[in-house]
Order: structure tokens, then sequence, then C-alpha cells
């Protein structure tokens, strides 16, 4: 069950990448017998960040605020990749329990979207943003 949940993870984010003052493509991930013990500390410690790296906690819609939602002025591009923010947001929600978006840094920021699968371990999309 839980090579399906990466797999469809890794089929709902091929070839998008994340928006921001530069773009970056998602990777997906999967931490085994994890999913009782997230803290921040044992965040940082999964991500290999020091532990005084400041974290923000963000809500998954408002991650995806600028390109999972169609505005007036795009093109055709443009509103077929939010077609596919809109299918990754989804599948996400589809698959995973208790979404929580983790920003770890500040202006080139790792990004983390993590939930817990229905075997009780950690998945989900790993990213950057830089924001200056």
């Amino acid at each position: 069950m839980t090579n399906e949940i990466t797999e469809k993870l890794k089929q709902s984010c091929a070839g998008l990448l994340m928006m921001s003052e530069s773009e970056y493509p998602f990777e997906v991930f999967l931490w085994t017998g994890q999913a009782n013990s997230l803290t921040t500390q044992n965040l940082l410690q999964l991500t290999d960040h020091p532990q005084e790296s400041p974290v923000e906690e963000v809500a998954l819609d408002d991650l995806f605020r600028n390109c999972a939602y169609e505005k007036e002025w795009h093109d055709e591009q443009q509103k077929q990749n939010v077609k596919k923010f809109q299918t990754l947001v989804q599948t996400l929600k589809d698959n995973l329990n208790e979404i929580k978006v983790y920003r770890i840094g500040t202006i080139n920021i790792d990004v983390y979207i993590i939930g817990k699968t229905q075997s009780g371990d950690l998945a989900g999309l790993s990213t950057k943003v830089v924001e200056t």
C-alpha cells in the first residue's frame, strides 16, 4: 500500500515545478515508523537541518495558492499547469491523512508536505522555494 502511495505521488508531481523566485521539482519521500513521533526537532533531524533552523507551518492550500487556482490572465499552458497542481493537491488529500506543510529556513526555503499513510508511515513531497 505504501509503495502505491509513493507511486501515485510521483505520477501526480511528474513534470511540475514549484513556482517562486526560482522553480524547483518535487521529490517524493517515505519515512517508515515515524507517524507518531513527528515533532519539530524530529523533522529537522529527518531532513538533516540544524536544530536551530526556523520552521513555519502553513496550510496546504496556502502553499499552492499561486499555482492551483486559475486566473483570467493565464494562457493555455498556465491553465494546464493549474489543472496538474489541482490534481496533485487532490492526490495528496486522497492518499494522506493529517497533512501538514513545513517551511524550513529563510530565503532558500525547504518545503515538506507530510501526511500519514494508512499503514502508519509518513509520506509526502519535498521541494524548495526562494523568497527574498
